[in-house]
């Protein structure tokens, strides 16, 4: 069944005093929670991501009267895949590892809330591993709702000759013991999410996985399940599936039965922020914590990014690798500086203004951009969404900016160098979302980055 929607283990044996003890695990990555009729919704990043790219969708089900205490954006400690089904790689995971972690953190929400199942999003790989958490997993008896985003339920590729152990062919051992007899799984509701032609992993040919005039074996109907409820998302890109308006209208329809009454994000009357540091290792994006990371944020001039009076909030990460809370105000912008001793790079992000709290403002250290004398680097990074030539408005200082492919989006960020000599404003501009950032000469070590949240 299709439909297409326009931009628009039990948990037995144990007392009360065990269950108690077990909640107050949760407590460092979820809010205090009361008991409402709301199943708890978990959401599952994809391959490399982590939890703050639902900040929109969770935003969403806020405003329709969702209670935050239900809604659980997770980090999984090593958000890239392995290359191999059992390769053992430094800060990457196997399907094993990543269902394995998911399963510990469901048992969690379902302790602290006392509720007796769950529902799980998951974007791209975020849905494979839920499939497997509920097919091969015990999941399917602690799981009411299944919502898939983009996910390559039928591989990137199917070749099987081209990786043949890799996770994401559709030709190898994992998908098609996912996709075995029935691509769902009796009692669990599936709902999947996909885009009309505009996924950058549901394509016939392989030029956008380096492999120009090979047939994938795979088209736009990659992302389908047979059994489910396969909801087309025209014009989204492989991101945007999971985490534009549009896919929250329908996450939000499927899991709750009804259609949500407020499409936009209701501001709070405050926006109270925290979240978690973390780095990379190996050359890899990872999602554990950074002890000793300073994290100093200013109130931002909107018209020039200049900062505006003494730091808003400063301090230093533990073991845990969290920062905050700080208290926003909805309508102000800030500057975000965060550095590591062990981090070869200072960052400086700057956003639009936060409308609601959210715990999982996180910020990872990346590995540094390729250096150039007496230049300092602006990045435009829109991670909940690509971006593709023809189809996206992308520009520094109202200059195109380069390195964006057209057609089929397929790249996520652009970067553009500006003098050294002195501290320049960027006016940064995505679609129809502008933001002014401030250059901070003299450290190469900076990078300052332009965050796009909103599709």
């Amino acid at each position: 069944m299709a439909i297409t929607l326009r931009s628009c283990s039990r948990l037995v044996g144990h007392g009360p005093t065990l269950r108690r003890a077990l909640a107050l695990l949760v407590a460092a990555t979820v809010l205090p929670l009361a008991a409402t009729a709301q199943t708890p919704v978990i959401f599952v990043y994809g391959n490399g991501d982590h939890a703050g790219l639902w900040d929109n969708v969770v935003w969403r089900f806020e405003s329709n009267g969702y209670p935050a205490s239900r809604l659980f954006a997770v980090d999984l400690p090593h958000p890239s895949a392995s290359s191999t089904l059992t390769a053992v790689e430094l800060n990457r995971s196997t399907p094993q590892d990543q269902t394995a972690a998911l399963a510990a953190f469901v048992t969690r929400v379902l302790l602290a809330t006392g509720a007796p199942k769950v529902a799980l999003v998951g974007s791209s790989r975020g849905g494979m591993t839920i499939r497997n958490y509920v097919r091969y997993g015990g999941g399917a008896a602690h799981v009411s709702h299944v919502i898939t985003g983009g996910t390559p339920n039928h591989g990137v590729f199917a070749i099987p000759t081209v990786q043949p152990d890799g996770e994401c062919n559709g030709a190898g051992p994992y998908l098609r013991a996912l996709n075995r007899g029935s691509e769902v799984v009796p009692g669990v509701k599936f709902l999947a999410l996909r885009s009309d032609s505009l996924d950058k992993y549901a394509q016939a040919d392989g030029a956008g996985l380096g492999m120009k005039s090979t047939p994938t074996n795979v088209d736009a109907t990659g992302p389908a399940l047979r059994g489910a409820l396969n909801v087309v998302l025209p014009g989204t890109d492989h991101r945007e599936v999971a985490f534009e308006s549009a896919a929250f209208r329908a996450q939000y329809r499927f899991i709750t039965g009804r259609a949500p009454t407020q499409m936009d994000i209701v501001a709070d009357t405050v926006a109270v922020l925290e979240g978690m540091i973390s780095g990379n290792v190996n050359a890899s994006p990872t999602n554990l914590p950074l002890a000793n990371a300073v994290i100093t944020i200013h109130a931002a001039d909107a018209a020039t990014g200049q900062r505006i009076g003494t730091a808003a909030y400063r301090a230093v990460t533990s073991h845990s690798g969290r920062w905050g809370p700080f208290r926003a105000s909805p309508s102000a912008r800030y500057e975000f500086e965060v550095a590591s001793p062990d981090s070869a790079v200072m960052l400086h992000v700057f956003r639009m203004p936060f409308p609601r709290s959210s715990r999982v403002v996180n910020f990872r250290l990346p590995a540094p951009p390729a250096a150039r004398a007496d230049s300092v680097s602006v990045l435009i990074a829109r991670p909940r969404g690509y971006l593709g030539f023809g189809r996206d408005t992308v520009e520094f200082d109202g200059v195109r900016a380069a390195g964006i492919p057209p057609g089929v989006p397929t790249v996520d960020r652009a970067i553009r160098w500006f003098g050294a000599r002195a501290p320049v404003s960027v006016r940064t501009r995505v679609n129809g979302e502008t933001i002014v950032v401030r250059t901070q000469p003299g450290d190469k070590r900076r990078l300052v980055s332009a965050e796009f949240q909103r599709e």
